[in-house]
């Protein structure tokens, strides 16, 4: 047998992989918020989220006993053929539902989709398990009432970093309720699989902050809950993997990509060449081409009988 990362490359033209090597070669990477006065300090000086037109309804369901406040964007031409959960990055400890609403405006057009976007509580005020508790939240809530509301039942559900992370704990969760069978289909960005530094990947990240602040006070991180790399992962929904060639996190989505394999789900690889963690945030034409094929994805799982 024979197995080559480049393989599992993206089809880009040749230009796109020039560019980003050009674009990361002339930016200087960095670490996150490594003390809770950093962290602070990081939260103050980002900008304003820039408003989507037209902009979101923010709203607070109810479900699972719990309240949560969600911001819903719904297509301007015509009723929404499916509904998009997204759960927006960060770290478990950065950001706002709010950072994602230009591409929640545009998921919402361009597919004919009502986006769902989950304000989920941050740590280190609010640890484990509040973050994934607000996600399943929000996807029982749509499990319950998107046919009313939106005038379908047809669901997927998405992510990027700690939030494919937390997409994929809610997945979890849900399939053990006997939940997940609406959800057609599942599209995590680069996500943090292991947070109990096990496997390679988790450990060239375990002195990260965020760990800490999100996860610090729980003794055995190998839970599924937590690093959902350890889980049972069959009987989940069509599942896309997107991640860069230069990630740190490549392995961990590897070895997640051969585990949902391996457990029978439908699940598809794709990594970009060139490109590190988040890349799909950074302004290059790689990352708008991942969009792009992540886009024409889920409308074949939204559509689809």
């Amino acid at each position: 047998m024979r197995f080559a990362l480049d393989a599992l490359f993206a089809d880009v033209p040749a230009e796109q992989v020039d560019e980003v090597r050009d674009f990361y070669k002339s930016r200087t990477g960095g670490r996150g918020p490594s003390t809770l006065r950093e962290l602070e300090e990081a939260r103050a000086k980002r900008s304003a989220p820039r408003a989507a037109d037209p902009p979101a309804i923010e709203e607070t369901i109810e479900a699972a006993e719990a309240r949560v406040p969600v911001r819903i964007f719904t297509p301007v031409d015509g009723p929404p053929r499916g509904v998009y959960l997204d759960i927006h990055g960060g770290g478990f400890y950065m950001d706002s539902a709010a950072r994602g609403d230009e591409r929640n405006r545009e998921l919402a057009d361009a597919l004919q989709l009502a986006v769902v976007s989950v304000d989920y509580r941050l740590a280190p005020e609010h640890p484990w398990p509040a973050a994934p508790d607000d996600c399943e939240a929000a996807a029982l809530w749509l499990v319950e009432e998107a046919d009313a509301r939106f005038g379908t039942p047809r669901l997927a559900v998405g992510g990027s970093s700690a939030g494919a992370t937390l997409a994929l704990a809610t997945l979890l969760r849900l399939r053990d309720k006997g939940a997940v069978g609406r959800f057609a289909g599942a599209a995590l960005q680069f996500g943090t699989y292991d947070l109990s530094a096990r496997t390679p990947a988790g450990r060239r990240i375990a002195d990260e902050y965020f760990i800490q602040a999100y996860a610090g006070h729980v003794e055995e991180r190998t839970v599924p809950d937590i690093s959902p790399v350890y889980g049972v992962l069959g009987g989940l929904p069509p599942t896309l993997l997107i991640v860069g060639g230069a990630d740190v996190l490549l392995e961990d989505n590897l070895a997640l990509a051969g585990r949902l394999s391996a457990a029978g789900n439908d699940v598809e690889l794709r990594v970009y060449p060139e490109t590190p963690h988040g890349f799909t945030s950074h302004p290059t034409t790689m990352a708008g081409t991942a969009l792009s094929d992540i886009n024409s994805w889920l409308h074949d799982r939204i559509t689809r009988p």
